[in-house]
């Protein structure tokens, strides 16, 4: 079968590799992906990896690359184990992608996404969402109904991060809020902020292209260019007595985007971490302590919020598949794909690749 693998930093590949065995465990699910998202970590494995791709046996998964990537991604269940009850052949199904031991300490308590033991379809893992077909656990399947498109169900992973970002921060109706970085996890954000009823939202963003997305994702939305306009100022004469926002929520995993966020909440105000940075960052936390505020970081999302975050699509509230802006066969994926979102001449926000 056609596989899109991970070799090393700017080898990704495009291969014929042996299919799944037809010889299923009895909570196998064998799928066939049906659109795959190009995820900010594929690009950190292109860019520098690997990272997050196993040299080495994965502790619990035991593989090693080269790695099928895709951990954003649809599928029709095309076989099933004999203890598999949740779906049925021929169903469309959104992945869950963690992959982690339901006995460990965390796995007892309901937090898979925690425990040191995880890995993840399309990362640490035989199978991803670039190959034809693919191997998962009944738990990694999640049944998309008629209303939810195929790319609404590929987009549902990255969702999952910007929905537990917005939990994370108590976003409530009516609340003030800064989503600091507009990449597809901040647009994401910014379209589950305006769905929890966040009353006024700003948004910091230095790219023009992606200010104007978030302009067109949420109309109502105030939009700041960080290079030209002093984002704390703007946030505090347009907030009541100047005090700042409720909730900051940084998207980029930058020092100068944290401490923004920092700056424009209010006191007992939340700021929550949700980009991931790749080096140490120098924070103030005289600042923090003056300002009796809350830091909060995600990682991942608790993975039991499949089924909420597709009933949101559902309903149409949550129109996550508008930051996707091309889709494109695997046979390009490098230069279509991977070189196309690196390239700051191009204006890409999320694209999806078909095998």
């Amino acid at each position: 079968m056609k596989a899109v693998r991970f070799h090393a930093a700017k080898d990704i590949r495009v291969e014929d590799v042996p299919a799944p065995s037809k010889k299923l465990g009895s909570n196998d699910v064998l799928i066939k992906p049906l659109v795959t998202g190009i995820c900010g970590t594929d690009l950190h494995e292109y860019i520098a990896g690997p990272i997050v791709t196993p040299v080495t046996p994965h502790v619990y998964t035991g593989v090693t690359n080269p790695q099928i990537l895709g951990h954003e991604f649809s599928a029709v269940v095309a076989d099933k184990g004999s203890a598999v009850s949740n779906v049925k052949v021929g169903d469309r199904v959104s992945i869950q992608p963690l992959i982690s031991p339901r006995d460990d300490y965390y796995g007892r308590r309901g937090l898979y996404h925690l425990s040191p033991s995880m890995g993840c379809v399309g990362l640490s893992w035989a199978w991803g969402g670039m190959g034809e077909m693919a191997v998962v656990n009944d738990y990694n399947v999640a049944g998309l109904p008629k209303g939810v498109s195929d790319i609404q169900g590929a987009m549902i992973e990255p969702a999952a991060v910007a929905v537990y970002a917005v939990d994370r921060g108590n976003v409530r109706s009516g609340d003030t809020v800064l989503v600091s970085g507009v990449g597809p996890i901040g647009a994401l954000t910014l379209l589950a902020a305006k769905a929890a009823g966040a009353g006024q939202i700003f948004v910091s963003e230095p790219n023009a292209f992606r200010r104007k997305m978030a302009k067109d994702l949420v109309p109502s939305a105030i939009v700041i260019d960080p290079m030209t306009q002093d984002v704390v100022q703007m946030i505090k004469d347009l907030t009541e007595e100047g005090v700042g926002v409720g909730v900051a929520i940084e998207c980029v995993g930058l020092e100068a985007s944290l401490n923004t966020c920092v700056n424009a909440v209010r006191s007992q105000g939340k700021v929550v971490q949700t980009g991931l940075h790749m080096k140490p960052a120098s924070v103030d936390p005289m600042t923090w302590a003056l300002k009796d505020i809350s830091i909060e970081a995600t990682w991942c999302y608790p993975v039991q919020c499949w089924s909420r975050i597709i009933r949101m699509v559902e309903t149409g509230g949550f129109p996550i598949e508008k930051i996707v802006t091309a889709n494109i066969n695997s046979d390009h994926v490098v230069k279509q794909g991977f070189d196309a979102l690196l390239d700051k001449s191009v204006n890409h926000m999320k694209i999806l690749v078909t095998v």
